[in-house]
């Protein structure tokens, strides 16, 4: 592909994100023009945790995990970001580490904008760093949300959560479930063996119905009344 036509799919990709939803075709060009790409393998680390933040990423194509790490090395899933998106924005204006890691979980194809070329771009249309504000205020309400619901939700109900809120995105049934169940695991704060018996409860209680990775949902209200929780 040549330079003006790598450029040009760029400005595609950039201009389908909402971190850069507006620009005009000669601002998309110029943030274009700043982003080195970057493929990583499924497992491969994007962003680790405490690192010295060197940028943050445009997602063209894959999925990608953002996740958390204790000290004894247990793993909670903060969410799931799939292309087209942006990870890794907030050290960009605290200037600090990385405060999570970002894993692939397929192949990604993702672009890198420097933390110096994003400063500078926000310097020359500042109308970008807004656009950056209001994506990690969205991504800020889903955190607390997740944080709320692992300090007092059970794994019952949040897992029912999940459930639903896949029906809710995806708007078919049976919802194909995109995580397996170490990835749920993760997400909900637990162990593989704590997901499995939950699921296989649901089922035995007929609520749904587990197909490999897809799950049909018998009883929708059911499942609405299981994710009800009162804080």
């Amino acid at each position: 592909m040549s330079n003006s036509g790598a450029i040009s799919f760029k400005n595609q990709v950039l201009g389908r994100i909402p971190l850069f939803a507006g620009l005009t075709p000669v601002e998309l060009e110029k943030v274009a023009q700043r982003a080195l790409e970057r493929r990583f393998a499924p497992g491969e680390l994007l962003a680790r945790e405490g690192d010295l933040c060197q940028g943050f990423y445009i997602l063209s194509r894959g999925k990608v995990k953002i996740f958390k790490t204790s000290r004894s090395g247990r793993e909670i899933t903060l969410t799931v970001e799939s292309a087209p998106s942006s990870v890794a924005e907030i050290p960009m204006f605290d200037g600090g580490p990385y405060p999570a890691s970002v894993s692939a979980i397929t192949e990604v194809s993702a672009y890198l904008i420097s933390t110096q070329d994003f400063r500078k771009c926000c310097l020359e249309t500042p109308q970008v760093a807004l656009k950056v504000l209001a994506v990690v205020g969205g991504r800020l309400r889903r955190l607390v949300a997740v944080v709320e619901s692992v300090s007092f939700g059970s794994i019952r109900q949040r897992l029912a959560q999940i459930l639903v809120e896949l029906y809710r995105e995806q708007g078919r049934n049976p919802v194909y479930m995109p995580l397996t169940h170490q990835e749920l695991a993760s997400r909900l704060g637990t162990v593989r063996e704590v997901v499995s018996r939950n699921l296989s409860r649901f089922q035995s209680e007929g609520l749904l119905k587990i197909h490999r990775r897809e799950i049909g949902l018998i009883d929708i209200p059911g499942l609405e009344r299981e994710a009800e929780t009162e804080f």
